[in-house]
């Protein structure tokens, strides 16, 4: 069984809404390198995205500006879509990086072309939006992107730093969106560079 035994309900609009559905349980299969809290197994896309989507409604009072928490919440949902098709890149891996946008939009073409065009359209409007990190509301839903597997690096002893090799600057510069937009939880991302620097998971 399959998306090939997908059985029409002669609305095209449906069809497409129900095949991309379908589409997205891949999200699952998309493994990330972040490990799980229990250290069993790394996590999947889709786990990533549900426990940012649900940070997203716990941190607003943090940001220096005022949030949209639902447009958001809608972000840290979608954001990582994309990466059915053109995986998942380590956040710590400069040549892996390389290319990185060009690949993420042809599959956000292949991938949004699946939806009735105005419901494509618009998720692939909050991507965008949430890669440009410009508006308050993309900022803020890059905060918990980053703040999620920073938090687990410091919960299984900074697994995916150690096995990048990361430097102190590497992880500064990843983590300078959340210093501008929530520098209250930024004091506490120091605490815990500093600490992992004296445990040897990150370089100097």
């Amino acid at each position: 069984m399959g998306i090939d035994d997908f059985i029409s309900s002669d609305i095209k609009r449906l069809d497409e809404q129900l095949i991309f559905t379908a589409e997205i349980d891949k999200m699952t299969s998309v493994a990330r390198r972040t490990l799980l809290l229990d250290k069993s197994r790394r996590e999947n896309d889709a786990e990533h995205s549900w426990h940012i989507a649900v940070m997203a409604m716990l941190f607003s009072e943090y940001a220096i500006e005022k949030v949209d928490i639902g447009r958001s919440v809608q972000m840290c949902v979608v954001h990582d879509l994309v990466e059915i098709i053109a995986g998942d890149t380590f956040a710590y891996d400069p040549e892996g990086n390389m290319g990185k946008k060009e690949r993420e939009e042809k599959a956000a073409d292949i991938l949004y072309a699946k939806l009735p065009e105005e419901q494509g359209q618009h998720l692939r409007d909050l991507w965008e939006e949430f890669d440009a990190m410009e508006t308050a509301d993309a900022k803020y839903a890059a905060c918990m992107d980053r703040i999620q597997p920073f938090l687990h690096n410091t919960l299984t002893d900074g697994f995916t730093w150690v096995e990048g090799n990361t430097s102190r600057d590497q992880v500064e510069k990843r983590m300078a969106i959340v210093k501008e937009f929530m520098p209250k939880v930024y004091e506490w991302m120091e605490k815990n560079i500093d600490s992992a620097i004296e445990k040897g998971w990150v370089r100097p």
